[in-house]
């Protein structure tokens, strides 16, 4: 890289770390609950370019649709189920936070100062995992992403972990808040002279968009930045969507509650699947070498997903493939499950006790 790419790219993080400690700033300054929202929105924006910048596309996604989309609009979602304004405290009750976080803080600096050089090519993570990766990744997995080969593959039981979290997350919300009394009631009917003509032919062209994306970024996980983290949160996006738009009641009536449960237990069992799978064949847990019995792989094509003449480790690839899915259908279903959680909800009355 030339120096003048060098200064730049310097520059714009700096930019971006000014950026992102500028909306810190304001939003422990605001007092009003819809603001502080909106600009955490902001950060998590700020958040994404920067790691763009840092050459971590397939975190940009997740902090880009989670951070600003989906957890706005639950948050929004969950202030609008209280009328109490926000609560002024007595700035003496801020002192012990105040101190207990520049100590933290100050301990995460200090503990900075001794980590290696940004890019350091000697350092442990760069010159013995990370360059195993690089080097084992093509003859092992067979898989052109290296990021995927390694949360999928090498690490796909952390992964897995990862998946039952999310899972149980969408359990939690369940339990605590059920669907809401708005999830059981009748289908509206279609409204006369309706005023938001233009935001609802406007959703329609954006919701299956949405969903195409969603399916290009999960099965591109394999060649590119994606995944079935990434797919799965952006294809909750068209349902969440069609419920701002056209009304919860009407999603629901097309994406029922319980098929949605259903769906998030069925990635959750398809990934465990795979790996059951594979003991049976006489490997280990999500040892995709094994997913296939040698009778099975030889009937494989040899130019199915590439070069005829290049070394395929197909139970790699299926491997892959389905336990992406599997966190493509729990991802997605969670998160719908949450939003349903919380829009479902009827806001309380004024006075209400809490």
């Amino acid at each position: 890289m030339s120096e003048i790419a060098l200064q730049v790219n310097f520059g714009l993080n700096i930019a971006l770390l000014l950026m992102l400690v500028a909306i810190g700033l304001a939003i422990a300054r605001t007092r009003s609950l819809l603001a502080a929202i909106l600009l955490m929105g902001m950060y998590s924006l700020a958040s994404a370019v920067w790691l763009i910048v840092m050459d971590a596309a397939d975190v940009a996604f997740t902090e880009a649709v989670v951070g600003a989309g989906i957890s706005t609009v639950v948050l929004l979602g969950a202030i609008l189920l209280v009328r109490a304004g926000p609560v002024r405290h007595n700035w003496r009750m801020t002192i012990a936070p105040a101190v207990l976080v520049l100590g933290v803080g100050g301990l995460l600096v200090y503990a900075v100062t001794g980590l290696p050089e940004f890019g350091d090519p000697a350092s442990p993570t760069n010159a013995h995992v990370g360059r195993s990766y690089l080097i084992q990744t093509s003859d092992e997995i067979g898989v052109p992403n290296v990021v995927t080969a390694v949360l999928a593959s090498y690490r796909g039981f952390d992964t897995l972990g990862e998946t039952v979290v999310v899972f149980a997350a969408g359990i939690g919300v369940a339990l605590m808040l059920g669907f809401g009394p708005r999830s059981n009631l009748p289908r509206a009917p279609a409204a006369t002279g309706d005023h938001h003509v233009v935001l609802r032919v406007t959703a329609k062209l954006l919701i299956p968009l949405i969903a195409l994306f969603a399916f290009y970024v999960q099965f591109h996980g394999d060649l590119g930045a994606g995944g079935g983290f990434q797919a799965g949160v952006i294809l909750a996006v068209a349902p969440i969507l069609h419920a701002l738009v056209f009304g919860l009641r009407g999603t629901i009536a097309a994406l029922p509650v319980r098929a949605v449960r259903s769906v998030a237990t069925m990635g959750v069992l398809l990934y465990s699947g795979v790996g059951v799978v594979c003991m049976i064949n006489g490997g280990g847990f999500l040892d995709y070498d094994y997913l296939f019995p040698p009778s099975v792989e030889a009937m494989i094509p040899p130019g199915l997903m590439g070069e005829p003449y290049h070394a395929h480790h197909w139970g790699q690839h299926f491997g892959i493939f389905f336990i992406e899915l599997g966190v493509l259908l729990t991802v997605a279903a969670t998160m719908v499950t949450i939003f349903y959680g919380f829009a479902g909800r009827a806001a309380e009355e004024p006075g209400a006790s809490t």
